[in-house]
């Protein structure tokens, strides 16, 4: 507060004794972002300008943030966000990075925290697939569909491993099956904004938090949300785009001689996730709540439906081209250019056009998509011959 406002140039500006930074204004704010401290240990700062007042905010910076950050460049893609490229120290595809100044998940998070709020969101060079969330009562076999599901198609698909207070069942592995962790850290971080839904099941906290849709999307894998009702009824609210899917029992009593057969679960349990899975099937009905319903009675046929609904039915092998996998040691490194409607130019950098690399690269944002809310956004790249 009460520093003086530098005079910005062409989105850049130089501070005297400080590392250079770029400026862009967005409505009646300038957000400065510059990298801090020595090359071994060095920052990213944001700060906001308010030009109405010229008082400068620090503003809560959420979202995993850029590990290679010698020199950037950016540039604004709309009132929402900002593009910022990586210049130097990291291939292209993890080169590119938004930053969300105004979208929905940033407005959230504000009223949340009380303070200004950017968010880091990863580029991906593909189109992100919606997440899906599959949900039903235990005992009905979702785990087991996922799974045959994730064995035919690893590349395609990743499996958002959710947050619990209950203890581990054995041969659980803390991570893969479910992150474990104590109550008060879990409602700390519930309350900071940090989860997409959470729920009491069972005298326990489950959720799902940003970072594990994060994980599966940043991986440029369709991401796989195994919830109860409740979760999905709170994601259904939220801003992530996803298909919804409940898979159903043949009927309760089979579900009952399921949940019997697992030998795992005292008779006390085995009633209170009856009593659950009752009010669970007669939530599923609840209309818009559900997209598609799948009855397991036979594996391999609800298998082979699911396969259907997310049109992997063609039997094809697993192939993903829908992601760009471009050598990496053989990518320049790129600069800003210039925006043109929904497409933005990335030009090499000098020495790079020295070795004969004279191809700009265009970024298509007309199908910007985003996996987890302030996340990952995909946008499609293409080479564009320089004459």
């Amino acid at each position: 507060m009460g520093e003086e406002a530098p005079e910005f140039v062409n989105g850049e500006i130089n501070l005297e004794g400080k590392d250079f930074r770029t400026a862009t204004t967005v409505g009646h704010k300038t957000y400065l972002i510059s990298r801090s401290g020595d090359e071994s240990k060095s920052t990213i700062s944001i700060r906001i300008l308010d030009k109405s007042t010229q008082t400068w905010a620090v503003p809560t910076v959420l979202g995993t943030q850029p590990v290679h950050f010698e020199a950037h460049s950016a540039i604004l893609v709309n009132e929402n966000m900002i593009l910022v490229v990586v210049k130097k120290g990291a291939p292209l595809i993890e080169s590119i990075w938004f930053l969300e100044v105004n979208t929905s998940f940033v407005k959230q998070q504000s009223k949340i925290t009380g303070t200004e709020v950017v968010v880091w969101s990863k580029g991906v060079l593909g189109k992100s697939q919606k997440p899906v969330v599959i949900s039903g009562p235990s005992g009905v076999g979702k785990g087991t569909l996922i799974a045959k599901l994730m064995k035919d198609f690893p590349s395609r698909f990743g499996f958002s491993v959710s947050h619990t207070t209950r203890a581990p069942r054995e041969k659980e592995i803390d991570g893969t099956h479910y992150h474990f962790t104590e109550r008060s850290k879990m409602e700390k971080e519930i309350s900071e904004g940090k989860f997409l839904e959470f729920a009491h099941v069972h005298g326990n906290l489950y959720g799902t938090s940003i970072e594990a849709v994060e994980a599966v999307t940043d991986e440029g894998k369709r991401c796989i949300l195994d919830i109860d009702v409740q979760g999905a009824r709170s994601v259904r609210a939220s801003s992530l785009e996803a298909l919804f899917i409940f898979v159903c029992p043949p009927s309760f009593e089979e579900l009952e001689k399921r949940l019997r057969a697992r030998g795992t679960e005292a008779e006390e349990q085995i009633q209170k996730r009856l009593r659950n899975a009752r009010a669970e099937l007669d939530q599923s009905n609840t209309p818009g709540l559900f997209d598609h319903f799948l009855v397991n009675d036979d594996l391999e046929t609800c298998y082979g439906n699911f396969k259907k609904l997310l049109l992997l039915d063609d039997g094809s092998a697993d192939s993903d081209d829908s992601y760009s996998t471009a050598d990496s040691k053989s990518t320049p490194s790129y600069t800003v250019l210039s925006k043109q409607d929904s497409e933005i130019l990335l030009q090499p950098e000098t020495h790079d056009v020295e070795k004969g690399i004279t191809s700009l690269l265009a970024l298509d944002l007309s199908s910007l998509s985003g996996g987890a809310p302030g996340r990952t956004r995909g946008l499609k790249i293409q080479s564009v011959h320089k004459d």
